[in-house]
């Protein structure tokens, strides 16, 4: 908790309780007419103040009306319609640069797209799902052709990318947006997850925590995130997405 001092009329503090989802208390009825934020206005709407909160964690939304915070969107199924002949499958394993460059080279993987899903803000941004108020998780929306790749050797690959046994955490990158889990679009992709997890379990010493469950609404990530590694990443360094490469996988470029 930290305490913080400042002129009013009634010298109680102001407190400031950083919890999960931060609120604030004031311990009074009456304050100065003086900004108690680094802003030329105080008021709750302006950009500056709205800006200042969302990076205190209050995640304040000027673009949300109270239609768009209903959670009955977002928690809606994916209603995406894949292109004739293919099939949509949906992975979270972590950062989804590196998972989303793997299924690239997958031979009948025709598109990828990294995203949000199963969160409850409507329209989340990059910043609102790292503020981890949203439930959302990074995740990869594969597009394949089930004549060329099964659902199988997506499983296969989601297993091979990441640790299962994690919760919330892969790597340095810690929170809810890293959590592992496969989200499935009909009974047979359902049940194909979870006979692979049961296989997998006999593999590994510690409990898998990869939740499977359908898959929900899919928000496209903002354009930087698309194919991050195979553009350059942050040094500008390409790595390859041609089918069949097995080339390591640089996380972060």
């Amino acid at each position: 908790m930290l305490l913080l001092k400042t002129a009013i009329t009634n010298p109680s503090p102001i407190l400031f309780s950083f919890s999960k989802k931060p609120t604030l208390s004031f311990p009074f009825t009456k304050i100065l007419p003086i900004s108690l934020f680094p802003s030329t206005s105080t008021h709750p709407s302006s950009p500056k103040m709205s800006s200042w909160l969302n990076k205190l964690g209050f995640g304040f939304r000027t673009d949300q009306s109270p239609a768009m915070d209903s959670s009955a969107i977002p928690q809606g199924p994916d209603d995406d319609i894949p292109s004739p002949g293919q099939q949509f499958a949906q992975f979270g394993a972590g950062c989804f640069w590196g998972v989303e460059l793997a299924y690239q080279r997958v031979a009948g993987v025709t598109k990828t797209e990294v995203g949000y899903s199963q969160g409850y803000l409507h329209n989340p941004r990059y910043e609102d799902v790292c503020s981890g108020t949203t439930n959302h998780s990074e995740v990869v929306r594969v597009q394949y052709d089930p004549k060329e790749c099964s659902y199988d050797s997506l499983l296969d690959v989601f297993w091979s990318r990441h640790d299962p046994t994690t919760p919330n955490r892969q790597g340095n990158d810690v929170g809810t947006q890293y959590r592992s889990g496969i989200y499935f679009y009909t009974p047979e992709q359902e049940k194909a997850a979870l006979e692979s997890r049961d296989r997998q379990q006999k593999l590994l010493n510690r409990n898998i925590v990869t939740e499977i469950l359908p898959a929900k609404k899919f928000y496209r990530a903002e354009e930087y995130h698309q194919q991050y590694l195979a553009k350059g990443g942050r040094f500008g360094s390409k790595q390859s997405a041609e089918k069949g490469c097995n080339d390591p996988i640089r996380c972060y470029g």
